[in-house]
């Protein structure tokens, strides 16, 4: 048992309860963020964030291979085609420099 009275293994001990979620704009350049990207995640298309568990991996659905939702797809490979959940939305094509 722990200070508190838990007992490591309880699933009621406060670390099991409650997983620390991240809230991330979705423009932010990581896997969690990218329409290939398969995981678990909840996305606010009107605030414009992605929320995932800290610790959350899904599948690239393009390199088919295992990646960690906070992935910073900059030091991916070639291979990366990250691409932002909304890519019909104009207020995304005007922040990648394209035109509306």
């Amino acid at each position: 048992m722990n200070s508190q009275g838990y007992s490591s293994f309880s699933p009621y001990a406060p670390e099991s309860l409650m997983k620390r979620k991240l809230i991330l704009p979705a423009e932010v350049k990581v896997c969690a963020t990218c329409s290939y990207w398969d995981g678990e995640r909840t996305v606010n298309s009107e605030l414009r964030v992605v929320v995932v568990g800290e610790s959350c991996a899904g599948e690239c659905l393009v390199q088919s291979k295992t990646s960690h939702s906070l992935n910073d797809v900059r030091g991916e490979t070639e291979n990366c085609v990250w691409e932002h959940l909304a890519p019909g939305d104009p207020a995304a094509d005007l922040e990648d420099g394209g035109t509306a």
